[in-house]
């Protein structure tokens, strides 16, 4: 491609050629007539002729000048109208983002019906995957990221976070239990969770923690279990009264509140922080923030 001058230069000669004022143009590009008469002296030196007569006064162009103006200055109208276009176009296209899929399929995609009726000139386009995608790579927007630390990928907004309950199926128990001593017996469920989670909400992190509140605590190989690759398993077997799983209170809050689910004992583990994170300058950082505004207020 032709090496081509400085922008800055032919939107000089532009302005100044089409009101024939080098004041004129200035006051519309808000720089001094002093700047468009430099801007327009390297654009004449770039050129190695000159574009205006000066001298006498009214300013006219040269027949170079002449020749170069209409072409300028359809192009300048050129790139401002394909600019405003993709501005306009990307006002209507889907906020993307991604997060867990436990956390896209629990909360997020049952509360799309409120976005909607409250923020519907913004679609959403939700990409669940338990992998970490790179922001910078502009495949996503914005990140809701579950970490145990605040995340340093990019601009970080905390949401909120959660704890971990031992919960089950109200017709697996009659009443929660009192005791640790009484899972006895019970069906432990339970899901992968990856080796570098520190303080992982493990059945075996809650045995642990109960004994400091009660004597008899039960061994891991005290209770049958159930093993899930996937956290959105496990629910779904809790949910059905297969056993007792350590769930998360943000994704089940539903069935928590409604009764679909009970607290199976009284002893909770400290969980971890939900964050929304996109990366600095984002151009769609006023949409971003709608979003952020929106999520707080939809826990």
């Amino acid at each position: 491609m032709t090496k081509l001058p400085p922008l800055i230069e032919l939107r000089a000669f532009e302005a100044a050629a089409r009101h024939m004022s080098f004041k004129k143009a200035a006051d519309e590009l808000y720089v001094t007539p002093t700047a468009v008469s430099h801007q327009i002296r390297l654009l004449e030196r770039y050129c190695g002729r000159p574009l205006f007569r000066r001298r006498p006064r009214p300013l006219t162009l040269t027949e170079a000048g002449a020749r170069m103006f209409p072409v300028i200055r359809d192009g300048l109208e050129s790139f401002a109208q394909v600019v405003a276009t993709v501005k306009r176009d990307g006002k209507k296209q889907p906020l993307r983002i991604t997060t867990t899929n436990a956390f896209a399929s629990r909360w997020l995609v049952p509360r799309l019906p409120l976005w909607r009726r409250q923020r519907g000139v913004l679609p959403l386009e939700v990409i669940g995957t338990d992998a970490v995608l790179d922001l910078q790579s502009g495949d996503v927007d914005v990140a809701i990221r579950n970490a145990a630390t605040r995340p340093t990928d990019g601009v970080v907004n905390e949401l909120f976070r959660d704890s971990f309950w031992p919960v089950c199926s109200p017709r697996l128990l009659a009443r929660p239990l009192r005791r640790a001593t009484e899972l006895r017996g019970h069906v432990l469920i339970h899901f992968h969770w990856p080796p570098f989670v520190p303080r992982a909400a493990t059945w075996q992190r809650w045995l642990s923690a109960a004994q400091r509140r009660w004597r008899d605590v039960p061994d891991l190989s005290e209770m049958d279990h159930l093993n899930f690759r996937e956290e959105l398993h496990a629910i779904d077997a809790v949910l059905a009264g297969q056993g007792i799983g350590m769930i998360s209170d943000l994704l089940v809050g539903d069935e928590l509140k409604t009764g679909a689910l009970i607290r199976a004992i009284d002893l909770k583990l400290s969980g971890f922080g939900f964050y929304l994170v996109r990366s600095s300058g984002h151009p769609r950082e006023r949409e971003i923030g709608s979003l952020s505004t929106w999520l707080q207020s939809a826990k």
